[in-house]
């Protein structure tokens, strides 16, 4: 039975007073003037990019801070060019502005929508304050592979979850509950498919069927349209043979046709000239009228649409009615924003809003519940009040930098808490003595440094070991071959380890690392991402019991780098049982929706309330979930189905539904969840979005290699 996809919630559409005055500004637009809507500069020279803005050559502009300087540029298109059409600032605001969140993977750890929708609205209420009016995230790319440096920068592996996170975050950056400035609209991207890129390389190509990509790819981008995103941006790379940028079937043919997108298309950074350097247009001008062709309304930085859009109408290559398609759906965003009504912003908020005290607390709480406990052996933590000396070991433990992430915005490494700075105020507390050596650079030895650190380790009860990655190894462009952890540092994990001291291993990382060492030898490893200002603060919260630990990886760790891509969700394949590596072990180190907590949690009562329904039925799931410990805590439950026999093979097992649940000590309580037609169905063999008749199995448990299992089936 064919099944409709869920229609747009709160899409972004118009009406009929802001068409007809896009219609009448239109009218009185010279052709020099709509192509100066479709460019964006992403720098700014104030003598030669200021004559184009007077001339009403420009649209928008990228990179502009502070309210005085972009009132300033604003008022010369306002006040000073013939239609006084305003300019949107964009910026990249991926987790935080000033005040910088946990970076996106490590937020989804905390698989807690309303906490994502918080983060990003104080993120856009921070970057309104200085100006900005566009932001260009989330970022909603579905990655498997933990090679791909970007893999920081999403919701990581499973597109459920994955469209959760995009359409939160959307809310968030898009709740605008101001009236005096410009609103600010977001920018999911990359479109499409960016995180497939091959070998984990950064702006690789890609090669995919339509049925994965409409599967897996899509669906966060359709929730963040669906949450009313108006803006979209292209991805680098190149789906089956045409550059995204490029690319009709992607952007105009899906997007703009099947998705009934009334917003625009932006490149992304100069992309639109790199349709060149991906060899499928021969010179500028080609690539200009190739994506103006495909659907793609603003150039970023290329300046191609600038310099070759009017020639190309001459030629009779771009036709006018594209060129007035594209400038009416840039002119419906900023109209949208009320950017012809409030142009410019009060240079007195961000003094209020940076760094305000309560968007300081978001940030910690969110950075709690990103932390993941990967394991806790013997119940090493939390850190026992009895402990009177304790060693924080590692050159991450008071490195600032590391913890903004990549993509830090406008945060700044004096805003930052450290890792040793948040132990060190808690351990005062409870009158434990903290002592502290780096034991190694990042990437680099100091035999002098090592001897200390294993000293200092030998002399205390308990070491914190703080290892991991840089900002700068993960991010744009900072793939990685290998997702071990530096040879520096292993070794002295190794050498903190030989002292015969209980070692807590603390990660700050922007994406999974292979541990399987430290697994087979290390009693507890707390993965804790990077975590942006309020790092030591949360990592210290959870390290002495102050906070119980709540996270769940929102990604697959491997044991090795040559098991990637890997993902839970994998697709049956014959001979199941032959599955293997003649070197490792086949399985994950840690699977995705793993996270364990200071208490324990049971799991029981799985009813499946109907054993069968027919088509375009629901079925309820049930199963009571009790707090087994003696402290409160919080479990993330998981709903998981695998459909037995499609006409399409299947996953194994994919994510259909999550709950947050507190639980205080003892307490127990029943978890419901509906399966309907979007839960049930895929995209088969024709590309329609289908249920079918059969057996269906549902697990509800603690992550995706646990759980209660029942089944079900649909008939006709």
């Amino acid at each position: 039975m064919a099944a409709d996809k869920k229609p747009l919630k709160t899409p972004f559409l118009s009406d009929t007073e802001t068409e007809a005055a896009i219609d009448a500004l239109l009218g009185q637009m010279t052709l020099q003037e709509k192509i100066g809507q479709l460019t964006q500069l992403g720098t700014f020279d104030e003598e030669t990019d200021g004559e184009l803005i007077e001339e009403g050559m420009v649209g928008s502009l990228l990179g502009i801070r502070g309210a005085d300087s972009a009132n300033a540029i604003q008022r010369v298109a306002v006040e000073d060019t013939r239609l006084g059409i305003p300019l949107l600032f964009a910026d990249d605001v991926i987790h935080g502005y000033r005040s910088t969140f946990p970076i996106p993977l490590a937020e989804a750890s905390s698989w807690n929508p309303d906490l994502l929708e918080e983060t990003a609205a104080i993120a856009a209420r921070e970057a309104s304050s200085d100006g900005i009016s566009w932001i260009l995230a989330p970022m909603v790319d579905i990655a498997r592979d933990a090679r791909w440096g970007r893999i920081a920068e999403g919701a990581g592996e499973d597109p459920f979850l994955g469209s959760v996170v995009a359409a939160a975050r959307v809310r968030g950056i898009q709740r605008n509950d101001w009236t005096d400035r410009p609103h600010i609209m977001a920018c999911p991207k990359h479109f499409a498919a960016y995180g497939l890129a091959e070998g984990g390389r950064d702006y690789n190509t890609v090669d995919i069927s339509e049925t994965r990509m409409r599967e897996t790819y899509f669906p966060p981008f359709q929730a963040a349209l669906d949450a009313g995103a108006g803006t979209i941006m292209a991805a680098f790379n190149e789906v089956n043979g045409v550059p995204a940028s490029g690319n009709r079937w992607l952007l105009k043919d899906v997007l703009q046709g099947e998705w009934n997108f009334q917003g625009f298309v932006v490149s992304d950074w100069e992309s639109v000239d790199e349709l060149v350097q991906h060899g499928y247009s021969a010179d500028r001008e080609q690539a200009g009228s190739a994506a103006m062709n495909a659907g793609m309304h603003m150039d970023m930085h290329s300046l191609i649409y600038h310099e070759h859009l009017a020639n190309l109408i001459d030629k009779g290559e771009v036709s006018l009615e594209v060129i007035d398609d594209a400038v009416r759906r840039i002119l419906r965003v900023k109209y949208r924003l009320g950017l012809f009504m409030h142009p410019y912003t009060n240079n007195t908020l961000a003094s209020t809003y940076m760094l305000n005290p309560a968007h300081l607390e978001t940030a910690r709480e969110m950075a709690r519940q990103s932390i993941v406990l990967l394991k806790n052996e013997g119940q090493l933590l939390p850190i026992a009040p009895s402990v009177r000396k304790l060693a924080v070991i590692g050159p991450l433990a008071e490195d600032v930098e590391a913890q903004l992430g990549c993509w830090r915005g406008q945060g700044r490494p004096e805003d930052v808490v450290s890792v040793l700075a948040g132990i060190r105020l808690l351990a005062e507390a409870q009158q434990t003595e903290v002592v502290f050596a780096a034991g190694s650079g990042i990437n680099s030895a100091d035999e002098a440094e090592l001897a200390r650190a294993v000293r200092l380790a030998r002399e205390s009860e308990l070491a914190i070991v703080v290892l991991g990655e840089s900002a700068d190894m993960s991010g744009e462009n900072n793939s990685r071959v290998s997702l071990d952890i530096p040879a520096p540092q292993m070794e002295l994990l190794q050498a903190i380890h030989s002292t015969g001291v209980p070692v807590v291993l603390v990660l700050a990382n922007g994406r999974p690392l292979t541990i399987e060492w430290a697994d087979a030898h290390i009693p507890a490893i707390v993965n804790g991402w990077h975590l942006g200002v309020q790092a030591g603060p949360a990592i210290a919260d959870v390290l002495f019991g102050a906070v119980n630990p709540s996270g769940k990886l929102p990604v697959t760790f491997p044991r090795h780098s040559g098991q990637v891509p890997i993902y839970y969700n994998a697709k049956k394949t014959g001979r199941p049982q032959m599955k293997r590596y003649a070197d490792a072990d086949v399985t994950p180190l840690y699977p995705f929706g793993h996270g364990l907590s200071y208490t324990s949690f049971s799991y029981e009562e799985l009813e499946v309330e109907q054993a069968a329904v027919k088509l375009g039925e629901s079925v309820t799931v049930s199963a009571r979930i009790r707090n087994t410990g003696d402290r409160n805590g919080v479990e993330i439950v998981q709903l998981y189905i695998c459909d037995v026999a499609a006409s399409v093979t299947r996953p194994v097992k994919e994510l259909k539904g999550f709950n947050r649940l507190e639980l205080k000590a003892g307490e127990s309580r029943t978890v419901t969840f509906t399966l309907g037609d979007q839960e049930l169905g895929f995209v088969n063999g024709k590309h329609e979005f289908v249920v079918e008749p059969g057996k269906f199995n549902v697990w509800i448990g603690p992550s995706s290699a646990k759980g209660l299992e029942g089944s079900f089936e649909i008939t006709v």
